[in-house]
């Protein structure tokens, strides 16, 4: 059976873009503003953009160089270089298999809100428990899930040019503009100094340990590592686009948007919550709960409360196709499935495993596993566990089996490697260590061990 040419983007542009829009996701938008606030502020923005530029590029010109060095997605990828590690391709392909189907039923929450918004229900949205009785509905999340999965379906059925580069090309110079204008407008309301100051300026008796792992795995998680997205989109990197400029310009995209959603989000709630810190909840209390109060006390609290929604809906939608064009190439490099055909298995099983994560708020609500809803348990196996995992091994393989030789190389065929000598310790030592201070600390904070 003659194998089709693989698809590729149009230029380093398209990557660029379509690779920025896989890293800015639901982490930079509620994530990262909650732990900026958590610690000190200023001191965790200045370590997070230091692990930025040096663990997070190590990591990402790792896998982009991969990709492009093999032409193959992770299924295919790492047995390509050593025949012994193919299993690393195997255990890397899961963690997007895991995300997905849940990844799809919290967008359709997102997409709910922004049509509560854009229907000016902003006062209806802020009621105590208005999410809550929303997702202990057996049917309402599921038709907002199926609508979300099956726009993400979509744009990965129409291919890597016509569907995620195109998409890519729209949206994300649309989601900057947004993330600009919301951060502008709150920042000037009244009494917003004071929260700006609160989030830029650094708090140096929140520095501690958890400081940097905490800054840490936000880098792993916003920058799309060890997820098999970024090999997958430098499989289809074409051998003239420069990876060092290409992921230094990936960083810098991921890294504003982040910082100006923290601009955005903290000074919000930090004002119209009067000040209260413990406002600014992880995850879907801050997203669905606290930030629909902060809209219905805003002057245009509708207008902004939807730009803002879909702003989100932009970010995880350029996430979740990424998410599912990782399994979409590890089923087409593997066993050789014409992409449309792998495209429809991928969107079956996310829509029936999506069901259950939907249910485990309703219906299944008294199921859990660890004391975790299954989507909460889906959420800390991939995120907390199998990224931690798939990184290090990642780092090991490079750093000790086919030596960071193999990387600098593919990386010099478009210029000189300035970073290679750095790149070679920091893949060899430093970023192994790193991440299994981040799997440690995640799973004992998972179990309520607090980490000092």
């Amino acid at each position: 059976m003659k194998e089709a040419k693989r698809s590729t983007f149009s230029g380093r542009i398209g990557f660029v873009l379509a690779a920025a829009g896989s890293a800015v996701g639901l982490g930079n938008l509620w994530r990262f503003p909650y732990l900026a606030a958590k610690y000190g502020g200023g001191i965790f923005l200045l370590i997070y953009i230091i692990l930025a530029v040096t663990f997070g590029f190590t990591l990402m010109i790792t896998e982009i160089a991969i990709g492009r060095k093999t032409q193959r997605s992770p299924m295919e990828a790492f047995g390509n270089l050593n025949k012994k590690w193919k299993w690393l391709g195997t255990l890397t392909t899961l963690v997007p298999v895991i995300i997905l189907p849940y990844y799809c039923v919290i967008g359709g929450w997102v997409i709910k809100y922004a049509a509560v918004m854009l229907m000016g229900k902003v006062q209806e949205a802020a009621g105590s428990d208005y999410f809550s009785n929303f997702i202990a509905q057996p049917a309402e999340p599921l038709i907002w899930f199926f609508l979300y999965a099956t726009a993400t379906a979509v744009i990965v059925f129409l291919g890597v040019d016509k569907g995620i580069e195109k998409m890519s090309r729209y949206l994300m110079p649309a989601l900057l503009v947004l993330t600009v204008v919301l951060t502008i407008f709150v920042v000037c309301q009244p009494g917003a100094l004071e929260g700006v100051i609160y989030y830029i300026k650094p708090d140096f008796s929140k520095l501690s340990v958890m400081t940097f792992v905490a800054a840490l795995g936000q880098l792993f998680f916003s920058m799309s590592l060890a997820m098999g997205i970024m090999v997958t989109y430098g499989s289809y990197l074409k051998k003239d686009s420069n990876i060092t400029t290409s992921t230094r310009q990936i960083e810098a995209f991921d890294t504003i948007v982040a910082f100006l959603a923290g601009l955005m989000i903290v000074p919000a709630v930090f004002v119209y919550s009067g000040g209260d810190e413990s406002a600014l909840g992880q995850g879907p209390s801050l997203m669905f709960v606290t930030l629909p109060k902060v809209f219905a006390g805003m002057p245009f609290g509708s207008a902004v409360g939807a730009a803002f929604f879909i702003l989100v809906l932009f970010a995880a939608l350029t996430s979740s196709v990424s998410v599912m064009e990782a399994i979409v190439a590890g089923m087409t490099d593997k066993f050789k499935i014409e992409r449309k055909r792998a495209s429809l298995i991928v969107y079956a099983y996310s829509l029936l495993i999506g069901i259950f994560c939907a249910f485990g708020f309703s219906i299944w609500k008294n199921f859990t596993i660890m004391d975790l809803s299954i989507l909460d348990f889906l959420d800390f196996i991939s995120n907390s566990v199998m990224m931690p995992i798939v990184g290090m091994l990642t780092c090991i393989f490079v750093g000790f089996v086919i030596k960071p030789k193999a990387v600098s190389d593919e990386v010099e065929l478009n210029g000189r490697f300035k970073e290679k000598k750095f790149y070679s310790v920091m893949v060899k030592w430093i970023a192994p260590v790193c991440i299994f201070a981040i799997l440690v600390s995640s799973v004992l904070n998972t179990l309520g061990i607090v980490v000092i």
